[in-house]
């Protein structure tokens, strides 16, 4: 408590010098300002997953709203009414925000101070809109120069001429060459983590999908060279995964928000929010012609709706386990999809109903379409390739000493690259299953 106490009087003091050496700055905004401050301090304890004390910071009409206690969190120039504000300086520790955490910076507080003397104003439009849609988009920090200790390999991603693989890692995308397993180029600029990543078909666009757990999501759109086009679908948790549509128009992205989202590629506009799901939608897929898109989610249901209004078009309940992986027949009228009861379903558009299944050792994770093939990760450290419109297996590629999360396939360069949870990639030729190149995708590693 004495410490605590001593953490307080400092953060008063250093909160009077930060207030005089602002008194002339230009007024505090909410959007650059203060959500961000929210959302990275506040929001695991007061968001829409878990509200303490009944009060939640998601978007600002909460923000300025009551929690349980009955005392609203800001009062626009009155910061002695302030609740939330009171609490980030209170000396008492089961009270201070955040709670278990370090206390606030003092200029941070001071920042917060002086948009309650402001008048509190919200200049981020609809006051009802996640705060994490209104913020600019982050400028990340740089990966390690060299990696500390592998991570799991969640996204991989050929080329559109296979010459290269693209690698989801911490705060980038490595560029490997598969022939070989040598690095070729660094994107920076990325999320914490990648979880999906899809390209347009003429190769000119890389979308990323990735974030911080529990604190921030995106689709980024790069050039292949790593130049930043655009950022979409802002959130307050990870995006798991994204899709460019087949005309390469439109790109769908799930969150663990339990939304999908669909935007216009060209203007980064937002066509579509589904809220269908009651928990993470870990995977999309568009159907052949682009009318349909199914979403996988751990609430352990797989739904299919209309890209046009987004109307739900059916529910598939079949798998009483999270759903992790989907992808459509070849046919549009069916869809595959697998998950925690460690099969792969096929079931009927039209009416929600089974047609056939595919038995697993373990969990199934991601189910990408690559030509005339669908492939399946899984936990039983082994990916596998089948024949899309039969189901019927192809080839079995295994020597993963580690789950496998995520697979991709070139069809020119008959190549298949998989990535595993110990951060090991495998390349392996896609005519014989013989292995090709075996590398560890985190730079610098082995030199340190």
């Amino acid at each position: 408590m004495k410490t605590q106490h001593l953490i307080s009087s400092g953060v008063a003091a250093g909160l009077l010098i930060c207030l005089s050496s602002i008194g002339h700055a230009e007024p505090v905004s909410f959007k650059r300002d203060i959500a961000p401050l929210l959302l990275d301090n506040c929001l695991a304890c007061h968001g829409p997953k878990k509200a303490e004390g009944g009060y939640r910071v998601d978007s600002f009409e909460r923000v300025v709203s009551d929690g349980d206690s009955g005392a609203a969190g800001f009062v626009p120039q009155k910061v002695d009414d302030s609740e939330s504000y009171r609490r980030l300086l209170t000396d008492d520790d089961t009270e201070r925000m955040p709670l278990d955490g370090d206390p606030l910076p003092a200029d941070k507080i001071a920042l917060i101070k002086k948009w309650i003397e402001e008048g509190a104003s919200f200049d981020g439009g609809d006051p009802k809109l996640p705060l994490a849609s209104i913020v600019p988009p982050p400028e990340h920090p740089a990966p390690p120069e060299a990696y500390p200790s592998t991570m799991p390999i969640t996204a991989v991603l050929f080329s559109k001429d296979g010459k290269e693989l693209y690698v989801g890692g911490y705060h980038e995308i490595s560029v490997w060459n598969p022939a070989d397993g040598k690095l070729v180029r660094r994107i920076k600029n990325v999320g914490q983590r990648t979880y999906a990543l899809d390209q347009n078909a003429d190769g000119s666009l890389l979308a990323v999908a990735g974030g911080a757990p529990g604190k921030h999501g995106e689709v980024r759109l790069f050039k292949p060279t790593g130049e930043l086009v655009r950022v979409v679908g802002l959130s307050s948790d990870v995006a798991l995964d994204v899709k460019f549509s087949p005309d390469g128009k439109r790109i769908a992205a799930s969150s663990a928000e339990s939304v999908v989202q669909v935007f216009a590629v060209d203007t980064g506009e937002k066509q579509l929010t589904i809220t269908s799901h009651s928990d993470w939608v870990a995977a999309v897929a568009w159907s052949p012609d682009g009318s349909k898109l199914a979403s996988a989610s751990r609430d352990k249901t797989v739904k299919v709706f209309d890209t046009k209004t987004g109307e739900l078009a059916v529910t598939y309940s079949g798998h009483g386990q999270p759903v992790k992986g989907v992808a459509f027949h070849p046919d549009g009228a069916e869809v595959f999809s697998g998950g925690g009861d460690k099969k792969i379903h096929r079931w009927k558009v039209a009416d929600g109903k089974k047609s056939a299944e595919v038995g697993f050792g373990a969990e199934v994770y991601k189910l990408p379409m690559g030509g005339e093939f669908m492939f399946a990760t899984s936990a039983d450290k082994t990916v596998r390739q089948y024949e899309a419109k039969t189901h019927k297996e192809i080839r079995k590629y295994a020597g993963h000493q580690d789950w496998a999360l995520s697979v991709a396939f070139h069809a020119g360069a008959k190549r298949v690259a998989s990535g595993g949870f110990n951060g090991e990639v495998r390349i392996w030729n896609a005519d014989d299953g013989a292995a090709v190149a075996t590398f560890v995708a985190a730079p610098g590693l082995a030199k340190k």
